[in-house]
């Protein structure tokens, strides 16, 4: 399976793309500010059509370009109904900073949206994704999770959005954030994944759900519900 990703805009957001090899169809994760040129370059050098657009949650960093996309192939944005809101509404989600950063810009949903629900999967260009629902960063945060095949043998990822990083985890200090609830997520959600789970971000490296397990300075003291939470 082919898995790839790039940071665009000035918020650096991974926008990833998701196909099996030699498929012509693909799926788009978080297509962030500036994502669409480098994007549509891909899309074009590769030869696959994307059938659907993922949203791990509302904000505009990871949202920006998702009408355009969609627009653009006339597919459905999948996003959390808890985030919905900021698809036509971003400042809703961030706050007034980033109203004065947007000036005049204005945002608006795509023609065809798909609400997730946590617990449920879907399939979409032949890939099954798991879909799990991480409140505390937004309340509608999502975690996409993929079993892949590899001459190696299977492994898992999990697309984190803003839930976990590389040595940190997502904000929770905007609006509809709360961090004991993030951290409560974490462990009932992500924690009892296996150790070599591929955790690709929204932001910043790859790292694995082993490693985050072990060095995670804000997981420390938190365990999966099978040894005990915080």
């Amino acid at each position: 399976m082919l898995v790839t990703g790039f940071p665009a805009g000035m918020f650096q957001t991974n926008c990833y793309v998701l196909a099996h090899d030699g498929a012509d169809q693909c799926v788009i994760v978080d297509p962030g500010q500036d994502a669409t040129e480098p994007l549509y370059r891909f899309l074009s050098e590769s030869g696959v059509s994307p059938t659907a657009v993922l949203l791990t949650h509302g904000h505009l960093d990871h949202t920006w370009s998702v009408e355009p996309v969609c627009e653009k192939f006339g597919i459905p944005a999948y996003i959390h109904a808890e985030d919905r809101y900021m698809l036509s509404d971003p400042v809703k989600g961030t706050g007034p900073a980033l109203a004065a950063l947007l000036g005049d810009t204005t945002f608006s949903e795509p023609e065809l949206v798909e609400e997730l629900v946590g617990g449920a999967s879907i399939e979409l260009a032949g890939i099954t994704f798991g879909v799990v629902h991480t409140p505390g960063h937004t309340q509608g945060s999502v975690v996409f999770t993929v079993d892949v095949d590899t001459p190696d043998g299977p492994i898992a990822i999990a697309l984190t959005g803003d839930t976990l990083f590389a040595g940190s985890i997502g904000r929770t200090d905007l609006p509809g954030g709360n961090h004991e609830q993030l951290l409560r997520s974490i462990a009932s959600s992500l924690l009892p994944l296996a150790d070599d789970t591929v955790v690709l971000p929204g932001h910043g490296g790859r790292s694995s759900i082993g490693a985050e397990r072990a060095s995670n300075p804000f997981l420390v003291g938190l365990s999966d519900p099978e040894q005990g939470k915080l």
